[in-house]
């Protein structure tokens, strides 16, 4: 960050947390490895939602070593009970501890670690693993994003390969120039991953219906806007964190172009 910036993070304070991000998602994410297909106790919150004891200690574990490292940051997390004294700090954890935890549970492979660092309503740092895939996506703000410490970048250009598109079908055929059948990319699970499979080129698009979360979002946004991204709503409206009310609407991730070429699409389609 800039020195003559009073009001930006300092940079030894960023490069610290960096580190502690990194080895603490790589931590969090071996524990979730090696809980994974066996016997676990599950069971559902709220009205569908599952969540396991995996879910719970990658949570603990998270909480640990990131709270315990940093104790004047707030803490948002899927799994912990939201303490609003949050809404007071400048620099927030956002946490899902196991994002597709449905994948989780049924053995399949779509589900990841994701973390991110919010000062006031943006995300600073983000760190997203996959460990069944041993992919390490990792960002800080100005900083580009990686790929298992690979420069990645999203694709160029503004036309839609469908085939590269993920995301609720009835949403993404809105999209489509004429009437017939398309053929999407197949279902991602984890709407972190699917968001950050953009940020590397192996989607033109990702889509997320509504009722998606600070958790869900945050890490991933800052990964697809440092590798040249952009994740909006449909209006074009950044996403603000760490509000009272963590829950977004329908959202877009693409590449710069195909990002704007989108959002024009729908201003000029909305949805019902």
């Amino acid at each position: 960050m800039a020195d003559a910036d009073a009001n930006s993070l300092d940079e030894t304070i960023l490069a610290r947390d960096a580190a502690l991000l990194k080895d603490t998602v790589r931590e969090a994410g071996a524990l979730a490895l090696s809980m994974f297909g066996t016997e676990l106790k599950k069971w559902i919150k709220g009205a569908s939602s599952p969540v396991s004891e995996a879910d719970i200690a990658v949570n603990d574990l998270l909480e640990a070593r990131l709270r315990g490292a940093t104790p004047d940051y707030g803490w948002l997390s899927e799994e912990s009970a939201d303490d609003q004294a949050r809404l007071s700090r400048r620099l927030v954890w956002v946490v899902d501890p196991i994002d597709g935890t449905r994948n989780y549970l049924g053995g399949h492979d779509d589900w990841c670690v994701s973390v991110a660092l919010v000062e006031g309503a943006s995300p600073v740092l983000a760190a997203v693993f996959a460990p069944t895939s041993d992919e390490f996506f990792f960002a800080a703000r100005g900083q580009d994003t990686t790929l298992n410490d690979r420069r990645v970048r999203a694709r160029l250009g503004a036309e839609l390969d469908f085939s590269r598109v993920a995301g609720p079908k009835p949403l993404v055929e809105r999209l489509k120039p004429s009437p017939g059948e398309i053929k999407l990319h197949p279902r991602i699970g984890s709407l972190a991953l699917r968001l950050c499979r953009v940020a590397h080129g192996a989607l033109d698009a990702a889509f997320a219906g509504g009722n998606s979360h600070d958790w869900d979002l945050a890490a991933a946004d800052l990964i697809v806007q440092e590798a040249d991204g952009r994740m909006s709503d449909l209006s074009g409206e950044p996403l603000l964190y760490n509000r009272r009310e963590v829950a977004h609407g329908v959202l877009v991730a693409a590449g710069l172009d195909r990002h704007a070429s989108i959002v024009a699409h729908f201003r000029n389609r909305p949805l019902p």
